[in-house]
């Protein structure tokens, strides 16, 4: 089991440059988890992709449906408390820290091409490179 951020699913579900690594990842171990805030960062990013037109809004609801049923019963609450205390102690929003938090939580590393995360985290947090290179 692996904690994805929203990122690693947007390139597996729309495509994009990081869409090779995120089907490695896939590949590698397809028990992906996230806390429930994926849902929103996603289609946010998808919103940003129809608008730079790399998707259409046609599709853009199959995606959004593909995602959610993949990641159906993986979704978790993570504790407010946990959050807060890893923003407190990084730069990190407390959206990326939401992620870290589920990734302590379950005691898995946690995949992001968020290099700001993995820089505060590297306890927890690898890029995708990092974790195929494990």
């Amino acid at each position: 089991m692996i904690v994805v951020d929203a990122n690693v699913l947007v390139y597996h579900w729309a495509g994009g440059s990081g869409a090779p690594l995120a089907e490695a990842i896939l590949q590698r171990d397809s028990h992906w988890v996230a806390p429930v805030l994926w849902r929103s960062e996603f289609r946010n990013a998808i919103v940003r992709l129809v608008r730079a037109r790399r998707v259409t809004w046609d599709r853009a609801p199959s995606i959004a449906r593909e995602a959610e049923l993949q990641m159906s019963g993986r979704e978790y609450a993570v504790e407010s408390h946990a959050v807060l205390a890893l923003a407190e102690r990084s730069a990190c929003t407390a959206y990326d820290c939401e992620y870290v938090a589920l990734a302590d939580a379950l005691s898995a590393p946690l995949v992001t091409f968020d290099d700001e995360v993995v820089r505060a985290f590297p306890a927890r947090a690898m890029s995708p490179e990092h974790f195929l290179r494990a």
